[in-house]
């Protein structure tokens, strides 16, 4: 029997300010660069401001793929603090970038530690000083299990 594919559900749009990215030329994996994060807004299901003080941590292959890793903290409207750590691989022409990530959320126990206990994609859009991302939930359909045939 084939199981469904699962579904994607939106959780959240962030729009974060970026600085002056700092690089180190030609390095033996390609250009490394520094994207300071300098705050921004989160809206959705999770509401709240990105704090300033993260960033975007890039290498610029030799392919011209951009291999990121921003790490960061959000502060939701209820005062949780969320770090946030987002990989993911960004190419194309400009009409057509592929910008696709993997999110992955730490909380504190307690109402928003449902984000530490699912799979997150994102969706980016990168602008010269900010950038947005879409965060999507990776949802298992109704009536699917993951235990089916499962040893202890």
């Amino acid at each position: 029997m084939r199981q469904p594919a699962p579904e994607l559900v939106l959780i959240a749009s962030l729009e974060a300010s970026l600085g002056e990215p700092i690089s180190i030329e030609e390095t033996v994996a390609g250009t490394r660069r520094l994207i300071p994060i300098l705050g921004g807004e989160v809206t959705g299901r999770l509401r709240g401001k990105v704090l300033p003080g993260g960033a975007d941590c890039q290498t610029i292959r030799r392919d011209g793929v951009i291999d990121l890793q921003a790490r960061y903290m959000i502060e939701l409207e209820d005062g949780a603090r969320v770090f946030v750590e987002n990989s993911g691989l960004r190419h194309g022409p400009p009409e057509a970038v592929y910008f696709c990530t993997s999110a992955r959320f730490e909380c504190a126990v307690g109402e928003h530690d449902w984000l530490t206990k699912h799979i997150f994609v994102g969706q980016g859009i990168r602008h010269p000083d900010r950038v947005e991302v879409r965060f999507f939930q990776v949802v298992q359909p109704r009536g699917v299990s993951s235990q089916r045939g499962a040893s202890r």
